[in-house]
């Protein structure tokens, strides 16, 4: 017997009672009049931006009003002209450093905590943590009110990888000082497209 299955048997033999695990099936979670107004609402609080894309509005223009000093832009979607990289030709995450602005896209957003889903869609999933700033497009008529119906609409693609971003990366667990971009992006930047 391993030292793990050594540590877990004992903890199973001090079990002095058991119950069964709660039916899940029926709990459906906190709902909003609006998902929509709390999706943006929610972004705002963590820390994010939200912008309602115009109609008729090109995406790449978008993304240059936003970050005019952006050398390095990195996606592989094909609307986003401007890429200087591409997560699936450049050989190795280590290539994407110094990615000024990485374009990725959602899925479906999350009005109760403002998380977007974004299944891998590229070979280097690094673009989405190591860019200094993310914008996320998402169509604006995929958000649903909570995590519970979030785990239902999950599906995995062929790199069987995805994630729930939900605004800049932050931290303040060292002398209470709020720190951006400690282990992801300084800001998040959620597009809704039509």
């Amino acid at each position: 017997m391993s030292k793990k299955e050594d540590i877990l048997s004992k903890y199973r033999s001090n079990v002095r009672e058991r119950y069964d695990m709660p039916n899940l099936d029926d709990i459906q979670g906190i709902t909003y009049p609006d998902p929509l107004v709390q999706f943006i609402s929610m972004t705002e609080n963590v820390g994010g931006k939200v912008i309602e894309m115009e109609p008729g509005k090109d995406i790449n223009e978008l993304i240059r009003e936003l970050y005019p000093d952006a050398k390095e832009i990195a996606s592989n979607l094909p609307e986003i002209t401007i890429a200087t990289r591409n997560p699936d030709t450049i050989g190795s995450p280590q290539a994407l450093n110094g990615t000024d602005v990485g374009v990725i896209k959602g899925m479906f957003g999350v009005a109760e905590n403002a998380c977007v889903w974004i299944p891998q869609s590229m070979v280097e999933k690094a673009v989405c943590f190591i860019s200094e700033n993310l914008v996320i497009l998402l169509k604006k008529s995929e958000i649903v009110n909570n995590m519970h119906e979030a785990y239902k609409r999950i599906e995995f693609n062929d790199y069987g990888y995805g994630t729930f971003i939900s605004g800049p990366s932050k931290t303040a667990d060292i002398a209470q000082v709020l720190v951006m971009g400690a282990q992801a992006a300084r800001s998040a930047t959620v597009v809704l497209v039509p």
